[in-house]
């Protein structure tokens, strides 16, 4: 839509600043429990009952795509390379700038407690581990998630329009969540334990906030502000069109 426009107005920048934050958090986070030995290994201790973290392949190729599409969208919001019209207003609020900072500055606590109780190995997998520091970046994820629909939330309420803002980008997001919510489920079921369910809180807390807050959009978008377009960003596309046509 962006590029059709050729345009970011009617975007809360808010909400790429995060996505890019939580999805590289998500897709970190990911990673470890697929391919890192180690924190696999304090899984199982943790969860004797399921040892086998309940996360996937396509978990993890979910995250490199989002990464690589949150960041593409949040480079629009610049000048170079893509020339689009962006509104001066369009600049990161200071409570999710807070959020951002605030959550780097929790990983890098959160690691040093883990390196001063424990060390960089043979570590106590019910103590400080690397597992909480995987931890800490799914709930980093989870504050981003839940935050960054806030802003745009509220954006539509106040133009009282959603235009500017994809609805497929919602629907395809909204699937997504359903689609991960039961694929959390069956994996718990297939190994007998529904303490998998809980042991992995960031699935189960994105698929739980996405959903909800799609529904919120999904009724804006059809429902409160269908068919509405905002005056302001009429006005400003007007604004920088020639008075000429060539």
């Amino acid at each position: 839509m962006n590029w059709r426009r050729r345009s970011t107005l009617g975007l809360a920048i808010d909400f790429p600043t995060l996505n890019v934050l939580g999805f590289v958090c998500y897709t970190i986070s990911t990673c470890c429990f697929l391919c890192s030995p180690t924190v696999r290994a304090q899984y199982a201790a943790r969860h004797p009952a399921s040892p086998k973290p309940t996360v996937q392949l396509n978990d993890l190729a979910f995250g490199v795509h989002a990464v690589i599409m949150v960041i593409l969208i949040y480079s629009q919001f610049y000048r170079w390379p893509w020339y689009f019209k962006v509104s001066s207003h369009q600049r990161a609020s200071r409570p999710v700038l807070g959020i951002v900072w605030g959550s780097i500055v929790a990983i890098a606590v959160v690691v040093m407690v883990v390196f001063c109780r424990s060390g960089w190995q043979q570590q106590d997998p019910l103590d400080w581990a690397w597992i909480d520091v995987v931890y800490t970046l799914g709930y980093v994820k989870l504050i981003c998630t839940f935050v960054k629909y806030i802003p745009q939330a509220w954006v539509n309420y106040k133009r009282k329009s959603t235009q500017g803002w994809s609805i497929m980008q919602i629907l395809f997001d909204f699937t997504g969540g359903v689609l991960s919510l039961l694929q959390l489920v069956i994996d718990a079921s297939l190994q007998a334990d529904w303490s998998g369910i809980t042991g992995n809180p960031l699935k189960l807390g994105l698929s739980n906030i996405s959903i909800a807050f799609d529904v919120i959009f999904i009724v804006q978008h059809y429902l409160l502000y269908r068919g509405q377009n905002d005056v302001s960003i009429e006005v400003d596309e007007d604004s920088q069109r020639p008075l000429l046509a060539q």
